[in-house]
């Protein structure tokens, strides 16, 4: 039991640290491009295509147009449209080679990683930087050297902080789009399905 309170405690801990650290300025771009975009297109592969669904939900609660890659009924990005790919590593083929094509199709492309250096963030136009672990750190092995480096290894595994730490700040960034257009929750409740 004691383990689970720690792991939350953890997460916590993390989503608020990265809150305190987070550029309102990489906010404020995606938050316009969202805006000033004709359709709006998610993707994340695994977990991170799980909280790019759940912002995608908030969007269209919004009355965005919005889609999320992979999904039957996804229609061919044009130019005009913001293409919002999500992925800790920057570096998860599926995502990198979909955010490519959607440029080259004329979208905009909007980053949401852990790694300013990464191909995705580099293919971007914008990009908004959660910490949390990638790739390179699940795969490096030199103990002594993270230690070093102050980092030790979380109770959470693989990308749980960066993914968690995702979901809380699309959430924020959801309210920041309500108080912009003016919609209340009483208008994301019309939206929302009613037939579950």
């Amino acid at each position: 039991m004691s383990l689970t309170k720690d792991t939350v405690y953890e997460i916590i801990g993390h989503i608020k640290e990265v809150a305190e650290k987070i550029s309102g300025k990489e906010i404020g771009e995606l938050i316009s491009m969202i805006i000033f975009s004709k359709r709006v297109f998610i993707f994340g592969a695994g977990r991170s295509g799980l909280v790019g669904k759940a912002f995608a939900v908030r969007l269209a609660h919004l009355k965005f147009e919005v889609f999320v890659v992979g999904d039957t009924i996804t229609p061919a990005v044009q130019d005009g449209d913001l293409f919002i790919a999500i992925s800790g590593s920057g570096e998860t083929a599926s995502v990198v080679i979909s955010a490519k094509s959607a440029k080259d199709a004329g979208a905009k492309i909007a980053a949401v990683t852990s790694n300013r250096d990464s191909s995705l963030a580099k293919a971007a136009d914008s990009v908004m930087v959660v910490e949390g672990r990638t790739k390179d750190d699940l795969h490096r092995k030199d103990y002594i050297a993270k230690q070093i480096m102050g980092r030790h290894e979380p109770l959470s595994p693989l990308g749980t902080l960066f993914e968690d730490t995702c979901q809380v700040l699309l959430d924020g960034v959801i309210v920041e789009l309500m108080r912009k257009l003016r919609k209340t929750e009483d208008d994301l409740a019309r939206m929302h399905s009613n037939v579950e």
